[in-house]
């Protein structure tokens, strides 16, 4: 399962680098991790289906 985000950096989705699902402090989930391309910090909020 290939997960993607936006990247700030690249300006285009990309391939999320070691996802990490996290759980923000309003709780609601989301994937953390890396962009494949330039290794900038991604962050994708997913919906709360998926909690």
């Amino acid at each position: 399962m290939a997960d993607t985000a936006y990247c700030v950096k690249c300006r285009k989705k990309v391939d999320i680098k070691d996802p990490e699902k996290v759980t923000m402090k309003n709780g609601r989930p989301a994937l953390k991790g890396k962009c494949v391309e330039c290794g900038t910090g991604v962050y994708k909020i997913l919906p709360k289906a998926q909690a």
